[in-house]
């Protein structure tokens, strides 16, 4: 079987030490097992996804001295991939239509009767409320039910499960997925064509992809992925989540705050070698 891993970042600004760790593990394990590497750019949000940003990527890790498969997938390109998985869920009843906002339903969830909760769960409306609204022209999300989700997979959506693979990639221990805490997910709405969850899915599944390599910050989504690969009848990579690169304040590194780019380590004369440096790996042969 092959081994193919991917590295799929948005283009929502510059590339920081973070990504590069990403990045080079995933490299790493495609050449330790004498694998497939690929790019994938995952720009389905277009109010906040750049061309510059793109073309930044494809700069900062070619300045890293990683290579990768041509073509590139843009999900931005693929989106009838997506918009077909979507209508699948649909026609089995999996989704429903959310109006609520996000404002409403944090204080939904904030006042729960029997205290806060940290997800949230529905159902769909009445058929003559859900039409007015509809003419109304009221946006929506399609959410998940969880409910419909266990109804479809009966005792299977009990027996889920994913391989969690240790960083080194030497061991790999057998997790039960739990996608219940998750609620009913999000997987489309007005602004966003299709929600991440999904989209990740479809494009691992179409790309062959056989091990995922991210930020622990993503490791609660395999849960619900999990789910999604087996509504989809979608194969399931194994999973392997790294610790998250923190800057001097010990807060993780995160482009929405401005941390320090691979751009500003370029110009201020670092070069790739630094990097590997601080990053405490060597590079991947």
């Amino acid at each position: 079987m092959d081994y193919v891993t991917r590295f799929a970042p948005s283009p929502t600004g510059r590339l920081h030490l973070g990504h590069a760790y990403s990045a080079y593990l995933a490299y790493g394990a495609a050449k330790a097992a004498g694998g497939r590497f690929l790019l994938r750019i995952e720009d389905i949000d277009q109010t906040r996804c750049r061309a510059e940003y793109e073309a930044g990527i494809f700069e900062d890790l070619a300045w890293l001295g990683l290579d990768w498969e041509r073509p590139v997938r843009r999900q931005s390109d693929h989106f009838d991939d997506y918009f077909q998985a979507l209508e699948r869920l649909k026609s089995a009843g999996l989704l429903y239509r959310c109006f609520r906002t996000r404002r409403e339903i944090l204080d939904q969830m904030a006042s729960a009767p029997h205290g806060p909760v940290r997800s949230y769960r529905s159902s769909p409306l009445p058929a003559f409320e859900e039409a007015s609204r509809l003419e109304a022209g009221e946006a929506f999300a399609w959410r998940l039910s969880l409910d419909r989700a266990r109804e479809v997979l009966g005792a299977a959506f009990y027996d889920l499960s994913f391989l969690d693979v240790d960083l080194d990639g030497a061991k790999a221990r057998v997790v039960q997925a739990d996608p219940c805490p998750h609620g009913d997910v999000v997987l489309a709405r007005k602004d966003v064509g299709v929600a991440y969850h999904l989209a990740v899915v479809v494009d691992d599944a179409l790309q062959g992809v056989t091990e995922v390599v991210r930020g622990e910050d993503l490791k609660e989504a395999a849960h619900i992925q999990r789910l999604l690969q087996a509504l989809l009848g979608l194969p399931t990579p194994r999973y392997r989540h790294h610790p998250l690169i923190v800057g001097p304040d010990g807060a993780r590194l995160a482009k929405r705050v401005g941390s320090q780019s691979l751009l500003d380590l370029r110009t201020s004369g670092l070069g790739p070698e630094a990097v590997l440096t601080r990053l405490n790996l060597s590079f991947p042969t």
